[in-house]
């Protein structure tokens, strides 16, 4: 029986609508999810690598994506950053790190 999409795959379902609610389009490439625990919480902490025109829409997203709500269901995402980002004349080459819960 399927449990439906892996968190990972969530995850990049998710960041790519948040850029979309902003107008900009942002392409996930790649997410590499690695398993995560402490003392208290169980989760994975997810690296994607993504692309992106640059525009103002998109300076603005990744400006207010640490304050960003993500609804994941039977996840709660901790923490989001912006590792890097990598600017060209046509792309953005975006990094981002998004820590996941496992909501108990």
């Amino acid at each position: 029986m399927s449990r439906g999409p892996e968190i990972g795959t969530l995850v990049t379902r998710n960041v790519e609508q948040a850029a979309r609610r902003y107008g900009c389009g942002v392409r996930v490439q790649s997410v590499q999810s690695t398993r995560w625990a402490s003392a208290t919480f169980n989760g994975e902490r997810h690296r994607l690598q993504a692309s992106a025109t640059p525009s103002p829409a998109l300076d603005k997203w990744l400006a207010d994506l640490c304050d960003a709500d993500f609804s994941i269901r039977g996840h709660l995402v901790a923490d989001i950053h912006v590792r890097s980002i990598q600017r060209a004349s046509e792309l953005v080459g975006i990094e981002l790190e998004v820590l996941t819960l496992e909501d108990a």
